[in-house]
């Protein structure tokens, strides 16, 4: 069957991309700027998003690849609700590749007509690959990671964030988050959405609010997430279109309307 070809493959091109990515840090990188001195690019970034298209390309000629650096060559018109897609970031946390050397990791995510399918997230420096195939559970490498029962308080809870909610935005008025952090057990913020966010869905924190991602951000995530039953939309609540930046707001559900509820007050 054609999805679980597509699992074996991803997870296989994962290992080879992240091989790349650790024999990197050890070596001079160039760094270019995007939007920001914050929003860096890699020659390794555009790489290792031309290493997964042409890897698609050659075995699902079909399929069609969005990328964070937009070096696929099969990006014509189309509408991504009746394809198959691949949502590939290629180094979710390229500020922590160049800098830090760790917390860092390649996401991929496939969509079938909108449908998720297959989620891959890997950190090629603690050598984990969290992964699923719709339908047959979330792993770790190889070990099954059971749906958690447990429903955590805003007491309890260990959130992740991204340093966009220190600014003021859309979503909250003055002193954003101050109550929460008062609440909770604690924030945490990596620098790698992707990463925090396949934490959330093997039970490693309860809970991850951002904002400003794109869809090569949290696809591969979403599915993961999905396939753990848990919680997942935009922070007004929305469910979200993968296919167009978003924020996210996710947790278990009683958790999820807690900080809906008690937290993000949206602007009107």
């Amino acid at each position: 069957m054609e999805y679980q070809e597509i699992y074996r493959l991803t997870k296989e091109w994962a290992y080879e991309a992240g091989e790349i990515l650790r024999e990197a840090v050890s070596q001079e990188i160039t760094v270019e700027y995007k939007t920001s001195a914050a929003d860096l690019v890699t020659e390794k970034d555009k790489e290792i998003e031309a290493f997964f298209a042409n890897k698609i390309n050659e075995t699902f000629p079909h399929h069609f690849l969005l990328g964070e650096e937009g070096v696929a060559s099969n990006q014509a018109d189309y509408d991504p609700h009746n394809e198959i897609v691949w949502l590939v970031d290629p180094i979710d946390g390229t500020t922590n590749f160049v800098h830090n050397k760790r917390n860092f990791c390649i996401s991929v995510g496939v969509f079938d007509r909108g449908q998720p399918i297959v989620g891959v997230v890997y950190d090629p420096m603690a050598d984990q690959l969290f992964h699923t195939l719709k339908g047959n559970g979330v792993f770790i490498d190889d070990e099954f990671i059971k749906p958690s029962t447990m429903a955590p308080t805003s007491e309890q809870a260990l959130i992740s964030m991204n340093h966009l909610w220190l600014a003021p935005n859309e979503y909250l008025h003055e002193q954003p988050l101050q109550k929460m952090a008062t609440d909770i057990r604690g924030f945490r913020c990596l620098g790698s959405a992707a990463l925090e966010l396949a934490n959330v869905a093997v039970g490693r924190l309860d809970g991850a609010i951002f904002i400003g991602l794109g869809p090569w951000d949290f696809g591969a995530a979403y599915v993961l997430l999905k396939e753990q039953g848990i919680h997942i939309t935009t922070v007004d609540g929305e469910q979200i279109d993968v296919f167009h930046p978003s924020s996210v707001l996710t947790a278990k559900k009683e958790l999820h309307h807690s900080i809906r509820s008690n937290y993000i007050r949206t602007k009107k």
